[in-house]
């Protein structure tokens, strides 16, 4: 495809500051299919293939009906399991160029026809890492697939809270339940207009939560610098050393969160080996209560058995004397008997 060329196409009169959104995502989730709905006209190239039809950054501008400049970049997948870390690094590299005074939003696409996998989860964390956890204040939610959902009269909210994976509720939260549906093969222009505007209005939210300021770090003040001191004459060695850039903090970013990881696993397992700690001294405290408790039992239970018995004793020793006394009144009346009987005769 024609990479950073951009086709210019006006909707109504341009005024404002223009704004830059960019779509990011896995490859066949639609970026280029929602570029094109937003501006308006198939301005990327979207076909239903197995493999990404987008193969370099690209950027399109159009005016919005209200006079809003839109600067729309595509990007192919960038953090797809397959692309060379060269590839990614060069292409971010092109992406920050476009987006020389910044991102004013940035436009995660998902599907509603597939599930958030682990993929998108690993393009999530690598945005993160080289761009940092700032930029999901610039995050909005898009899922492509609207006509599906449509089709089954099931809305977006309703979808998202039907068995939600764990790292999209996550996300979500993140942005804010920022989120739009985009259908992209909707023929009906008062659909296209009202999904448009959703987004805008969106994206107007995510200016107003960072006082209208775009996104922007040391990598777009570097490519300021470096434009200047060029002075545009040698676009190669800029792009250059913008790349080098990126290959530069991606390293360092992904070699601070491997310490950040360490020393977390570190913290964690101290506090395992206390918890641990606590639990063994919980229970060895729980197991002298325990036997104390049964040294105390089994002594009741003793002094029950000897008093039961001692009582035991005492009643046949009772018994004993009762028959005693018992033959021994039998004996008196029988004698008693005898006398009278004798005395009678």
């Amino acid at each position: 495809m024609g990479g950073s060329s951009v086709e210019d196409w006006v909707i109504g009169s341009p005024s404002g500051e223009p704004r830059t959104l960019v779509l990011v995502g896995c490859t066949g989730n639609g970026k280029s299919a929602t570029g094109n709905s937003i501006l308006q006209k198939k301005a990327f190239v979207s076909e239903a293939k197995s493999s990404g039809v987008t193969h370099t950054c690209e950027l399109r501008t159009a005016v919005s009906e209200d006079g809003q400049i839109l600067n729309v970049i595509d990007t192919p997948g960038l953090f797809d399991c397959s692309a060379k870390a060269e590839f990614t690094c060069k292409e971010i590299g092109k992406c920050i160029s476009m987006a020389k005074d910044g991102i004013h939003a940035v436009l995660f696409v998902l599907s509603v026809k597939t599930r958030f996998s682990e993929g998108e989860e690993a393009v999530l964390n690598s945005l993160r890492t080289l761009f940092g956890s700032k930029m999901t204040d610039y995050m909005i939610l898009v899922f492509t697939g609207g006509d599906e959902l449509e089709y089954h009269e099931i809305r977006l909210e309703d979808y998202l809270g039907r068995d939600c994976p764990k790292p999209l509720k996550e996300l979500l939260n993140q942005c804010e339940n920022r989120c739009v549906l985009f259908n992209n093969r909707t023929h009906s222009q008062s659909k296209k207009d009202e999904q448009v505007q959703e987004l805008l209005s969106l994206m107007n939210l995510v200016l107003a939560k960072n006082d209208g300021k775009p996104y922007t770090d040391e990598l777009f003040v570097e490519l300021k610098r470096g434009t200047a001191e060029l002075d545009g004459q040698n676009e190669e060695q800029l792009m250059k050393r913008i790349t080098e850039l990126v290959e530069s903090k991606f390293r360092e970013n992904t070699a601070r969160l491997e310490q950040q990881l360490v020393e977390e696993k570190a913290s964690l397992e101290q506090k395992l080996a206390e918890e641990k700690s606590r639990l063994e001294h919980k229970l060895a405290e729980e197991k002298a209560r325990l036997e104390q408790q049964l040294v105390e039992e089994k002594a009741a239970r003793l002094s029950a058995e000897n008093m039961a018995h001692s009582s035991q004793e005492k009643s046949i020793d009772e018994i004993h004397k009762m028959r005693e006394n018992l033959a021994r009144a039998e004996r008196e009346l029988r004698e008693q008997a005898g006398r009278m009987n004798c005395a009678i005769l």
